[in-house]
């Protein structure tokens, strides 16, 4: 199994931070480069505890489908997703959330395993976990933006959270 773990401080509220995470309309704007869109399920907005989306994109010059499902959440906190159909053998990602001071500890464990046997774990090995690495900083780096700017506004409604900050 692959672990990928990131810690990100965003000078933004929990909640916002929280709230971001789980946005849809804001992962899609995050994963530009792969023309990433949700499908199925779960297809704009903040998606919930036991809700799921399909995602296409396309990676290494093909097109992929990914389901995903949030299995637990505690608002504002954590929230986990695994995959329930998709490319990998298996996936699942933690998002947790940690008020430091004035600021959000955003903290991504994101865990997969690869398909194909001994040639799927060289590809990891070489190629795989620093592409997925770059993708999850690159969320995380719009998440802060978005989340520091005021911008977060567009993607959450503010009157549906209350700041734990």
């Amino acid at each position: 199994m692959t672990t990928i773990y990131l810690e990100t401080e965003i000078n933004a509220p929990l909640d916002v931070c929280f709230d971001l995470s789980r946005s849809i309309d804001l992962h899609q704007l995050t994963t530009a480069s792969s023309n990433e869109k949700a499908i199925d399920g779960k297809t704009k907005g903040l998606i919930e505890k036991g809700e799921f989306v399909t995602w296409e994109a396309t990676h290494f010059f093909i097109r992929q489908h990914m389901t995903v499902k949030i299995v637990e959440a505690l608002k504002p906190h954590f929230f986990h997703d695994e995959m329930v159909k998709g490319p990998f053998r298996s996936m699942y990602h933690i998002h947790a959330f940690r008020a430091v001071g004035n600021t959000t500890l955003m903290i991504d464990d994101f865990q997969y395993n690869v398909p194909y046997g001994f040639a799927g774990r060289i590809f990891d090995g070489f190629v795989l976990k620093k592409y997925m690495t770059k993708l999850l900083r690159e969320r995380n780096m719009m998440i802060k933006k978005v989340a520091e700017s005021g911008e977060w506004k567009k993607f959450i409604n503010k009157d549906s959270f209350v700041n734990t900050l």
